[in-house]
């Protein structure tokens, strides 16, 4: 693959949707966990939002590969340590957009493992702003 370049359009279209998704979780019912969990639209709702923001941010990185360094990566860790690699992220950078992917693929592969209260916790903790 040869580089090219990259898209203003593209980048700032999926930071959009990154941040849409973002606001979406902040609008739940975070400080509070019974009411969190007292409408079930609220768990969906979650998921969906987190899992959609993960897959954005891994789209865009991978359009940073693929067009800004011709590297055709389509594991979404293979596109952390791509960025890596290049110098788009630092290391800890690296280690937690590792955990994100792994995380997004739980959420797509093992979603029946994903509980209720694990969805509260990371939403309220690292996304709502508690």
């Amino acid at each position: 693959m040869v580089p090219g370049k990259i898209s203003k359009r593209v980048i700032t279209d999926r930071l959009a949707w990154v941040n849409k998704m973002m606001g979406e979780i902040r609008a739940l019912p975070l400080d509070s966990k019974p009411a969190f969990m007292q409408d079930s639209r609220n768990i969906w709702a979650a998921e969906s939002c987190l899992r959609r923001a993960l897959e954005a941010l891994f789209d865009m990185g991978r359009h940073i590969a693929a067009k800004g360094f011709g590297e055709a990566v389509t594991e979404y860790k293979e596109i952390a340590v791509t960025l890596n690699r290049r110098k788009v992220i630092s290391a800890s950078d690296l280690e937690l957009t590792l955990k994100l992917a792994g995380y997004r693929n739980r959420l797509v592969h093992f979603y029946h493992d994903v509980s209720a209260d694990e969805l509260f916790e990371i939403c309220a903790s690292h996304l709502g702003g508690r």
